[in-house]
């Protein structure tokens, strides 16, 4: 809704089906000048005059006047925010006059015990079925609304009088806060509904927005689309319960359950720049309109109710997309020989000896022990009407404005994060060894000439030649130079993990999301050296080579290292990313999945995840989905999320690629009595 006022609701992220017909008489009737009604019931007919659109949904902002006992339905239309409609119409100042004093004036609204205003959000949710007693109000604050139990009460109580009686309204906490405050409240006094439920009856939900015209492919299990994935083509819109993370490159992917955004298929979707989108009964439909193997142009939008499909005729000439004509650029690694280095001596720079994972974890270590001047840079940007939001980092860290911030910022990085210990293994290793073995050497050969030709044995090559890296023999001056190094670095740990370190991913157009491999829980120094060949041989995996020759990426040109890790103990793991995947312009909130077992049941799409969404700007945060966790996080879980989602935002300003600090990232966490340990750093795809 804009970046003036805090006008985020968690209706951003929730879609159910709309009233179609009262959309569209809101769209006409809604440009009538009129800043909007107060002092009288609000009827249906005129809370579409009134309305907007979010998620799908029509909704109208509320103000409760306590000062006047008024409640006043505002004309979305002419007053995109609260503030504007307060300043002018309640207040009596000039157009434009709040925005001088907007950070104040939102002080009074949101965190004042004696405030004058309320601000809401009422929005009409519509289930499936036809008829009245399928439609209810939802009543919400703002996200960083901080009312306590009696405000929550008094708010809603006093505005279900003024709102049409036949129509049940719903009080929706808008955050954790009010989350734990309804449950204290008889649902008879207060009746409510949470962002988890509506969330888990959305049948629509919009995962990466986008249009693509291609080719539906419908299958309703795994083994039915294993049958004939070697004929999926980049033209095809696959539809599946749950697309598998081998799924090669496509046009669209449809989502017949839930699942989450930053699953390993989603994030490809986004790197892809792909369609993609949960609706919930898609194979009915497609049964119903005989869409399976044909041609339709397929839209998501954000503020749609339901994915579009139309029908289109096959292009008699299927041009090669542009991802095949803009070959994506890969840096030149260095493969001379090179050190194993501890983690705390890398930096970012070494990507191109060490693999971009490596080099952003020594970074970050970095960071953590010398602070960083650009972790500020996110915060120093100017968001009209405001000059920065340092003020909200200084208040967050609680200290003033005009103390040493990037002091204050840096003791609660370090206070707050860590990165397991452990030490990077260069691209010149695997280099090393793939030269000591000619048979191994002579197969690469083969699977360049077979790359060249576009031959069909590339997969039995490559399948092969893992294979026989697996197998192959670990020269002993490499193993034992490896063996000198973990005993130099890692003496006393007991449970390590493997990771990989391409320089082949996290690059402008090319995301490598699940296609290499780390193995955890290695203990012996057998398993160690056998997890990395096994690392090393993952660079040479069919699906690995072929999106990477898809664009363009020689096989000449990529290198695989390896992390040798501390593997560490966690209550809940999970993924931040540094932006609202729902919406992009929302610059307060990052999103985060939580799972009480561990990141890779998130990223490989085997659970539902915690949803979750907090606020980098004034703080607080909320639950948009349990997932397979009904039990949710605990009020001390959500504290340490909190401090998490702050340090994910000095992050990405560190990591920026440039000054305007907007760049987001894709965050791989544990937490538990140790704190917040880091895994992984990459930039995220919007």
């Amino acid at each position: 809704m804009g970046e003036k006022a805090i006008e985020t609701t968690s209706s951003s992220v929730i879609s159910t089906t709309s009233d179609s017909t009262g959309a569209q008489q809101g769209a006409v009737l809604g440009v009538i000048g009129i800043p909007g009604i107060s002092g009288q019931r609000l009827a249906l007919n005129q809370f579409f005059q009134l309305a907007g659109k979010l998620a799908g949904h029509p909704f109208v902002k509320v103000v409760v006047d306590r000062t006047e006992g008024k409640i006043h339905f505002i004309n979305n239309n002419r007053y995109p925010f609260h503030a504007d409609y307060v300043g002018e119409q309640i207040l009596g100042m000039k157009v434009g006059a709040i925005d001088l004093e907007i950070d104040d004036f939102n002080q009074t609204v949101y965190f004042d015990k004696d405030r004058r205003f309320f601000f809401g959000i009422l929005s009409l949710q519509k289930t499936t079925g036809e008829g009245p007693d399928t439609q209810f109000f939802t009543l919400e604050t703002v996200e960083v609304d901080t009312m306590d139990r009696p405000m929550v009460e008094y708010f809603y109580k006093f505005c279900r009088g003024w709102i049409e009686p036949l129509i049940p309204t719903l009080f929706k906490p808008a955050n954790t806060l009010q989350e734990q405050i309804v449950k204290e409240i008889d649902p008879l006094e207060l009746p409510r509904i949470f962002s988890h439920e509506l969330f888990a009856a959305s049948r629509f939900i919009a995962l990466n927005p986008g249009k693509a015209v291609g080719r539906i492919r419908a299958f309703k299990n795994e083994m039915d689309y294993k049958r004939v994935a070697h004929t999926i083509e980049w033209y095809d819109i696959v539809v599946m319960h749950r697309v598998p993370d081998d799924i090669p490159r496509i046009s669209g992917i449809i989502n017949a359950h839930h699942t989450t955004p930053l699953s390993h298929t989603n994030v490809l979707a986004s790197g892809w720049k792909i369609p993609n989108s949960i609706q919930i009964g898609i194979f009915d439909r497609i049964e119903k309109e005989n869409l399976h193997e044909t041609w339709v142009e397929y839209v998501v939008e954000n503020s749609a109710s339901e994915l579009s499909l139309k029908k289109s005729t096959a292009p008699t000439d299927v041009h090669a997309p542009a991802w095949k004509v803009n070959r994506v650029e890969i840096e030149s690694p260095e493969i001379a020989n090179t050190p194993i280095l501890s983690l705390d001596d890398l930096r970012a720079s070494d990507r191109y000896k060490y693999g971009t994972k490596a080099a952003n974890l020594g970074e970050i270590r970095y960071v953590l022990k010398h602070g960083s001047e650009r972790m500020l840079g996110f915060y120093r940007v100017a968001r009209p009407p405001r000059d920065n939001l340092i003020h909200h980092l200084a208040k967050f860290l609680g200290v003033s404005e005009t103390s040493d911030i990037a002091s204050a910022t840096h003791d609660f990085m370090r206070k707050t994060l860590r990165v397991p210990i452990g030490i990077a293994i260069p691209f010149s290793y695997q280099q090393e060894f793939l030269e000591s073995s000619p048979s191994i050497q002579q197969a690469i050969g083969k699977l360049k000439m077979a790359l060249e030709l576009n031959a069909r044995e590339t997969e039995s090559i490559c399948l092969s030649l893992q294979q026989m890296i697996r197998g192959a023999r670990l020269p002993d001056k490499i193993r034992n130079r490896i063996d000198s190094e973990i005993a130099k670095h890692l003496s006393g740990v007991s449970a390590f993990v493997i990771r990989s370190s391409s320089n082949a991913e996290d690059l402008q157009g090319f995301s490598a999301a699940g296609i290499y491999e780390s193995i955890s829980h290695v203990s012996k120094a057998d398993k160690i050296f056998e997890s990395i060949k096994e690392v090393w041989a993952s660079l040479l995996s069919p699906r690995s080579v072929r999106l990477r020759h898809q664009v363009g990426i020689s096989l000449d040109d990529c290198y695989m290292g390896v992390i040798v890790q501390e593997m560490i103990e966690s209550e809940i793991g999970g993924v931040l990313v540094t932006t609202n995947p729902s919406n992009a312009k929302d610059f307060r909130n990052v999103y985060m999945n939580v799972s009480a077992h561990s990141v890779e049941n998130i990223v490989q799409g085997s659970v539902l995840p915690i949803q979750m969404i907090y606020s980098t700007v004034e703080g607080g945060g909320r639950t948009l989905s349990l997932g397979d966790f009904p039990d949710g996080v605990t009020a001390a879980q959500s504290d340490t999320l909190q401090k998490l989602a702050f340090a994910g935002r000095l992050l990405q300003s560190h990591f920026s690629p440039d000054y305007t600090f907007s760049q987001p990232v894709d965050i791989e966490w544990l937490a538990g009595a140790a704190g917040i340990g880091i895994l992984q750093l990459r930039p995220y795809s919007e």
